[in-house]
């Protein structure tokens, strides 16, 4: 399956690498206001590089109300003063550059704020010069919406505007009208904007709900769909956007053009990259046709690895898939991020209760970085955080409070990182967070575990800088094995190099049979355990334990 054999395209800096997502909010606050912010991260990217990633993923830090905390924008070209200023971003991209780390920042380019301008000037009349930069229509005869959208935040996706006197979409909160890309003038702005940061030296975009940028310019409603198939990605089955297939809002054929244009764009800017977020009907469809060849996104990402499910079969089958649909193109992959449950919390239950947390987690980590392809990692995720249990009272999250207590939100997997039990609030911040960090983060803390050579901490790096001396790993083809129903196992093959990994993800004891001569891989350290060979080994795995052979 899907091998590099290109050396030019091996030393594509985005192939193979481990991308390390910040969500700014929430890693270091520098002026004691509670909320992170671009210095704390620039403080904090040393740390970073240590870990042996390639580059970092900024979640949005643009000016915004913080209505869904930055992924309403309200101007695209300045840092939101909460975070800093431009000055404080370009000082960023020097450090990390100096670093030899990559900066990706989230562009959200299917709607903006009620609060930007263009907004402002559209909702004024029918006549005005952004009066078609959104999408508006006109009630029904008795008054209703125009058709059955729904806003994945609960809700119809329409909002009538009194001002306007029309009704207006937002796939999401009410207050992030959908731009309208049926517009030439909305398109040319929004490649402008990508532009203006491409020119400051950013290294790739992370582009948010992609997907969403187009809606059929008919209007049709969408199909409902069968209790059986209601099913969600980041949010609730319970929610009722789960009850309708999505084939009109969301993923309309004309986006594929729009793409084009954006990776057109991106060319231009040689050593940069892009990578969709995708979630649709059918992930894997779409995300094969917004990654096919050399034309659009270099990379996508979809949610089937972000979902509750967890079982060696379900890897199995949802990578091979992957690797069969989308053939023509280069995968990513991510278990955690800034939108679901922490994975230690979300898979790690699938696990006899006595495995400890910490087992968990280097399993996941070696797991993740173990597949073919590009790979995220969300802050946290190094030291084997949980979710955390925020209190109604202390609830942030929108798409928490609509759906409490069915969908808590999502402010459990992104409270403040834990520096430094000895410091006020852990290290993060001189004042009270603006999400408190839960009790049990505080024994995690990074100065706790820099000094424990069996951490979580310790693992990670130590993974990281053993991942990225195997061409094979970064580069390589995978070929899934045969070897018991809890045992996921697989070939990774570059050139003349072959390496096999088995993860057990049962809750009992496994026996395996390797086929290398050498075990370099093991559940507590990288090289902590070595022995060789000259026949097939059998080799004992314990619950959440794994081995690498070679």
């Amino acid at each position: 399956m899907g091998n590099i054999q290109n050396p030019q395209l091996s030393h594509e800096w985005w192939r193979g690498s481990v991308i390390y997502q910040v969500y700014p909010r929430s890693l270091k606050d520098s002026n004691g206001d509670g909320i992170g912010d671009i210095p704390g991260i620039t403080e904090k990217l040393e740390y970073i590089a240590n870990l042996g990633v390639e580059a970092i993923w900024i979640s949005p830090f643009f000016e915004s109300p913080m209505k869904d905390f930055g992924y309403d924008v309200s101007d695209y070209r300045n840092v939101d003063p909460i975070f800093g200023c431009n000055q404080d971003f370009e000082a960023l991209i020097r450090r990390a550059h100096e670093l030899n780390l990559k900066v990706i920042i989230d562009q959200v380019l299917s709607h903006t704020s009620d609060q930007h301008q263009w907004f402002k000037e559209s909702r004024l009349n029918k006549t005005n010069s952004k009066a078609d930069w959104y999408v508006w229509a006109d009630a029904t005869e008795d008054g209703q919406p125009p058709n059955n959208w729904l806003s994945i935040f609960g809700g119809s996706a329409w909002q009538w505007d009194e001002v306007r006197g029309q009704y207006y979409l937002h796939n999401f909160l009410v207050s992030q009208p959908d731009l309208n890309y049926h517009c030439s003038e909305v398109r040319k702005q929004m490649l402008a904007e990508v532009e203006y940061w491409l020119q400051r030296d950013v290294d790739g975009v992370r582009l948010d709900a992609i997907n969403f940028c187009f809606h059929d310019s008919q209007l049709r409603s969408n199909p409902p769909k069968p209790v059986a198939e209601r099913t969600g990605r980041g949010f609730s089955a319970n929610n009722p956007y789960a009850a309708q297939y999505h084939y009109f809002d969301n993923t309309r054929p004309e986006n594929i053009a729009f793409i084009e244009s954006l990776r057109c764009l991106l060319d231009r800017y040689p050593g940069t990259m892009s990578l969709g977020e995708i979630n649709s009907e059918d992930s894997l469809k779409t995300m094969a046709e917004y990654t096919d060849g050399s034309r659009r996104l270099h990379m996508g990402y979809n949610f089937e690895l972000l979902a509750d499910d967890f079982s060696a079969e379900y890897i199995r089958s949802t990578v091979a898939s992957v690797e069969q649909q989308c053939s023509n193109s280069w995968p990513c992959w991510a278990v955690s991020n800034h939108d679901v449950a922490r994975v230690v919390s979300r898979w790690g239950n699938t696990f006899n209760p006595l495995q400890n947390q910490e087992k968990v987690a280097k399993l996941l980590i070696a797991l993740l970085g173990c597949l073919r392809g590009t790979i995220c990692t969300y802050q946290g995720e190094e030291l084997g955080l949980t979710e955390a249990s925020i209190e109604f009272e202390q609830l942030q999250d929108p798409f928490g409070l609509e759906f409490w207590p069915d969908f808590k939100g999502r402010d459990g997997c992104r409270t403040p990182i834990p520096w430094n039990p000895t410091m006020p609030n852990m290290g993060f911040s001189d004042a009270s967070p603006w999400l408190p960090i839960p009790s049990e983060h505080k024994t995690r803390s990074v100065f706790d575990q820099e000094n424990d050579p069996h951490s979580v901490l310790n693992f990670y790096r130590n993974f990281l800088h053993w991942r990225g001396t195997h061409d094979c790993m970064k580069w390589g083809t995978i070929k899934f094995l045969d070897h018991g129903h809890n045992i996921l196992a697989f070939e990774r093959e570059y050139k003349e190099a072959q390496m096999q990994m088995y993860f057990n993800l049962g809750s009992s004891t496994e026996t395996v049979s390797p086929v290398g001569t050498t075990v370099s891989l093991c559940s507590e350290a990288v090289h902590i355990e070595n022995f060789s060979a000259s026949t097939t080994t059998e080799v004992t795995l314990e619950p959440c334990s794994f081995i690498c052979t070679r």
